[in-house]
This record gives C-alpha cells, sequence and structure tokens, in this order.
C-alpha cells in the first residue's frame, strides 16, 4: 500500500456515532508529517474506480500521531461523504495530502479560549479541545456546540467525561428546542454568551460551522467590535443552498446559465454554478466543493452571481469566479 512520497492511510477503525455521520480512524504512513490543531487535510477515496477528494479536519488531538479520526456527516447529495458512510472498513486505504490551513491554535496557548461549533463543524475544534486537554492546558476553555438535537452531537459522552475531568473545561451543548441533555437552547444570540462566556468580549475564539452560524457569531463580533477575536473556519455548505439565497441579500432570478464552448444552457435554479456545470453535461475540475481548494476556478464571461462564502455579489464581465461556492442570479455566461 506504501509510496515513497505519497501520504497514504488504513482504516483501522469505523464507528456510526450518529445515524447521519461515521467517524474513521486512520494510520498513515511515514510520509505524514502531523498537523495543527484546526488544519484540514485533503482525503481521497476510490469510488467505483474514480479517486475522488475532499478535504476533512482532524478530529484527534495533534499529539496523536500514530492514528488520524476524521468524523463524516453524511450528505444525501454528497458522492464521498455518502460512500464512506456506508462502506468505509477497516483496511481500506485512502490517500491524503499534508495538513494545511491557517485556522489552528496558536503556538503560545491562550489563558482563556472560546471554542463554538456548530454541526459536524466541531471536528477541527474538538481536535482543539482533545489538544489542549491532552497538553494538561491549565487556561479556561468554554465550548458551545450547537445541534439540531442530542441525536446529532458526535462527540456527545466524551465532552461529558472532558468537563467531568478537567475543571477548567465547561461545554455548554446547545439545541434548538428545550430538550434533555441540553444546556441552552434557540439559535445563537448574545444571550447565550452571557450565560455561558460572559467575559467574551476578552476571549480569542474558534469558530467552525455552517454558513449561518457563521455569520450569526461575525455579526455579533463585529457589532461588539472585537472582530481581532475571532478566527473562523467554513466546515461546508448549506444542504440544498438555502444560503443561496442570502448571498449578497438578492435572491436566485429566473434566468439560463450558459457553457459558451459548448452552446448549451440550463435553466438557472438553487444550487452552484458547478452544479449548473455539470447538469448541463461538462465535468469541470474541482477538488472540495467547498471553497477551499480553487481548482474549480473558471472565468465568468458576463452575468450576475453570489458568493456563498462572503456574500458578496458580482456583476462584472471577464472575472474568474470559484464554481462551487457561485451561485446565478439572472443569466450567466461561462467560459467552459
Amino acid at each position: 500500500m506504501w509510496t515513497v512520497h505519497e501520504v497514504r492511510a488504513r482504516v483501522v477503525d469505523v464507528q456510526h456515532r450518529t445515524a447521519r455521520s461515521v467517524t474513521i480512524r486512520l494510520r498513515p504512513n511515514g510520509t505524514w508529517n502531523g498537523f495543527r490543531a484546526g488544519q484540514y487535510v485533503r482525503f481521497g477515496v476510490d469510488v467505483n474506480g474514480v479517486l475522488m477528494q475532499r478535504f476533512f479536519s482532524p478530529a484527534s488531538s495533534a499529539h496523536d500521531t500514530a492514528e488520524v479520526e476524521i468524523t463524516v456527516a453524511s450528505n444525501p447529495a454528497g458522492t464521498v461523504s455518502s460512500y464512506l458512510r456506508e462502506n468505509a472498513r477497516p483496511g481500506t486505504v485512502m490517500t491524503m495530502s499534508q495538513a494545511r490551513g491557517v485556522f489552528s491554535l496558536p503556538e503560545r496557548r491562550p489563558q482563556r479560549l472560546l471554542l463554538i461549533s456548530g454541526g459536524s463543524g466541531i471536528t477541527p475544534v474538538m481536535s482543539m479541545l482533545r489538544t489542549l486537554c491532552h497538553e494538561n492546558h491549565a487556561g479556561r476553555i468554554t465550548f458551545l456546540h450547537y445541534a439540531k438535537s442530542a441525536r446529532e452531537v458526535v462527540y456527545g459522552d466524551e465532552l461529558r467525561e472532558l468537563s467531568r475531568r478537567y475543571p477548567n473545561v465547561e461545554v455548554h451543548k446547545v439545541f434548538p428546542a428545550r430538550e434533555r441533555g441540553g444546556d441552552l437552547h434557540g439559535p445563537f444570540g448574545i444571550g447565550h454568551l452571557l450565560e455561558a462566556a460572559p467575559d467574551f468580549r476578552t476571549s480569542p475564539t474558534y469558530l467552525c460551522s455552517g454558513s449561518r452560524l457563521r455569520q450569526a457569531v461575525r455579526d455579533l463580533w463585529a457589532q461588539q467590535g472585537i472582530d481581532d477575536l475571532l478566527h473562523t473556519e467554513l466546515f461546508a455548505l448549506d444542504a440544498a443552498c438555502p444560503a443561496s439565497r442570502n448571498a449578497g441579500q438578492v435572491a436566485i432570478d429566473q434566468g439560463v446559465v450558459r457553457l459558451s464552448r459548448s452552446a448549451v444552457a440550463v435553466p438557472a435554479r438553487e444550487g452552484t454554478l458547478l452544479d449548473h456545470a455539470e447538469a448541463a453535461g461538462a465535468k469541470p475540475r474541482y477538488g472540495c466543493r467547498m471553497g477551499i481548494c480553487h481548482t474549480c476556478t473558471t472565468r465568468k464571461i458576463s452575468g450576475s452571481v453570489g458568493n456563498l462564502l462572503t456574500g458578496a455579489v458580482s456583476d462584472g464581465q471577464d472575472e474568474n469566479i470559484q464554481l462551487c461556492v457561485s451561485v446565478p442570479h439572472g443569466d450567466v455566461l461561462l467560459d467552459m
């Protein structure tokens, strides 16, 4: 299985801790250089004879040098996530890149930390917590995790155990409605912070979540004038692209997405331009499908598009866009 330069890893354990997720532990070969808690890795797996790659953040401690743990939330529209949930077994071989990303704990550990995660965005933040506990870090740590229900909390038992074992660790699970096992309820707001972390205005904060929670936290930090304390990572685009309607606060208009080289056109609908291009029969290059790797960057000849990550709307001509995080606002012409 091993190669001289390429990082490969063999699956050694598979667990299904929730109905929609799979937790996989892998043992990389000797070319793996490790990671800093919070970074992401490009993983590749053979799906029906095709190597498909996606980015996932390790959830394991950065000090666990022998193995790497990832938790993948299954998306009905996600080829790789669904494949891993159904088919990952001990012995499965996957490729890995070296770790990347600036979303990571600082070398000099803060004496006060606020960690916030939403859904499967828990993985890089869980890595941070595990790493700090591994180091017996004495600083105060508050962890807020937002989930749809108690059944959706992947690391619920471990979070409870860590908060019991380490007196400096405080964990708050937040669900939409009052529910057994939940500490807070309702959507994110300043009330949660005042109850769980009243000193948030002076606390370095690390957040990984979907776009809605991420934007709500960013807006509040901006209102409080403490943007410099917030470090964020976006784990994925929201399913079914309801966020696409929020890109620049402009709704997707009726229109047509055209491919200039093939003269093929498809009606504009909900979904990214990568989805539209594939629906038109094109096979654009892509890697992460979440705005990280830039593999799908393509020239937009004309038209207006919204960026799901930034909310910006661009209607300029002859500009490069990322297909996987851009949605059409009316007619769009792509150079492909």
